[in-house]
């Protein structure tokens, strides 16, 4: 069982890896188009901006998961270093649980922006689930669609957060235990 959880967790990791990776790519490709048809055609897409600005929310997201999963946020690494391993591991884990706490306003505060959120981006068209299909809608994609990263990356800290807190008890009462910085979890 532990080794599929393994499994699991890399495999997830390597998804939102390639998430990133794929909204770093469309962030560099809708910049380089958008200014070669600004200033060589003279002829600026109205979209390439705003799918600029939305691959890079939507990459900051993901990566706030990978970096909870991989200890590597802000951390008192220093602190750390100057305490008892025990102490050191309690403060840890209390800063992962606030993370969690956070993932967990994320989710209940972004589920509700998204259900309230009112607009849509005129310059942007998006596909639909209507009558039992897909449907191309050629305008006006519903603002909420941006947003919905909120409360997906709020679930993906919280798992985040929680197989960083087993991980590190577990670690810990196997007599393994070492600081975030040292730690590999592939």
């Amino acid at each position: 069982m532990i080794s599929a959880i393994k499994l699991i967790d890399r495999a997830v990791k390597r998804t939102l890896t390639a998430f990133c990776a794929i909204l770093l790519l469309m962030m560099v490709a809708f910049t380089v188009y958008s200014v070669v048809m600004r200033y060589v055609f003279k002829d600026p897409p109205i979209w390439g901006d705003l799918l600029t600005v939305l691959s890079n929310i939507w990459l900051v997201f993901f990566a706030l998961a990978l970096t909870v999963r991989d200890r590597d946020h802000i951390a008192l690494d220093l602190i750390y270093d100057w305490l008892p391993p025990k102490a050191a591991f309690f403060i840890q884990q209390f800063w992962t649980a606030v993370i969690f706490c956070l993932g967990i306003v994320m989710i209940v505060w972004g589920l509700e922006a998204v259900a309230t959120m009112g607009g849509k981006y005129w310059e942007m068209w998006y596909f639909a689930w209507e009558d039992g299909g897909i449907v191309f809608k050629p305008n006006y994609m519903p603002k909420k669609y941006a947003i919905a990263i909120v409360p997906i990356s709020g679930f993906l800290v919280c798992i985040a957060a929680l197989a960083s807190i087993i991980e590190d008890s577990s670690r810990l009462m196997a007599g393994t235990y070492e600081q975030s910085k040292d730690v590999d979890v592939n």
